[in-house]
């Protein structure tokens, strides 16, 4: 945080160290669903195809020794308005991060996409998980499936209503995949504090979209303006973790360490190993 520049949020413990046992250098991988029930490209071919590959996809992160994981529904495409999103989506997504929790005893996140942060609690409180990630917690952004609006209000009197304080908020500030034209008059590192003012645990950076790496400066400037744990969510591989870890306290990492580098495809077991001792053996 800025010198001199005073906190927007009330002082909390460290949530990466309560969480993963480890205040930087956390690692949190992304299991990407394939294809959900009620999505376009669901192929009908049942559902247990779809948890044996979210197994597979988590037991290679944590046999590479990964912090952590997130359960996501990438395979949505094109990704629902949160309003649009049915029931099948929370009921099939609490099945497979509960076998996946069961199965790795690693700490568990739960991205409901797009922006589905009610979906996203009611999943991780189900199932067991430390933590959801909302791509839009405060202000609003024109996204690729339209206007997206800040969901932290609703979220917030949502979790309360679960009794799931434990349930933790890592929320993205100046997310991918859409423009901030809306909010263009305030500067990137007001859109930091607007995230931490709403209560947001964690704050997450990226880059354009999925798989892109944000500049090193820019990361610098809004881990900045930061009084809580901060990660990168986007665009990190062997080549730029180090200079990534040296800025910001962890990392999200899914679409490099895929087969081929392709978000669709199974983890690679030998890039996640290789991954994990890059970004532990850089300083």
């Amino acid at each position: 945080m800025t010198e001199g520049q005073p906190s927007v949020a009330r002082r909390r413990d460290n949530t990466l160290t309560a969480i993963f046992g480890r205040p930087n250098r956390v690692l949190i991988g992304v299991v990407h669903l394939i294809p959900l029930p009620g999505s376009p490209d669901y192929s009908g071919g049942g559902v247990e195809p779809i948890y044996a590959r979210a197994l597979a996809d988590a037991g290679a992160y944590a046999e590479a020794g990964f912090d952590g994981l997130i359960v996501e529904n990438h395979g949505d495409i094109p990704f629902s308005k949160p309003e649009d999103i049915g029931p099948e989506t929370a009921a099939h997504m609490a099945v497979a991060a509960e076998r996946v929790r069961r199965e790795t005893r690693l700490p568990l996140g739960i991205n409901v996409l797009a922006n589905a942060a009610i979906h996203a609690l009611a999943v991780a409180s189900a199932a067991g998980a430390r933590f959801v990630r909302i791509n839009q917690w405060a202000n609003a952004y024109v996204a690729n499936e339209g206007l997206i609006e800040g969901a932290a209000a609703k979220a917030m009197r949502y979790r309360s209503a679960l009794r799931a304080p434990s349930v933790n908020i890592f929320a993205d500030a100046h997310v991918k995949h859409g423009a901030h034209a809306i909010v263009q008059d305030r500067p990137i590192e007001e859109l930091v504090r607007d995230v931490e003012f709403f209560n947001a645990d964690v704050v997450i950076f990226t880059g354009q979209r999925t798989g892109h790496a944000a500049d090193l400066d820019y990361l610098r400037k809004i881990r900045a303006a930061a009084s809580v744990p901060t990660l990168v969510g986007s665009g990190v591989d062997p080549g730029n973790v180090g200079d990534i870890l040296s800025i910001v306290d962890g990392v999200i990492v899914a679409s490099s360490l895929k087969v081929g580098g392709r978000w669709w495809n199974p983890v690679d077991r030998e890039r996640a190993k290789q991954f994990v001792e890059r970004a532990r053996n850089t300083s």
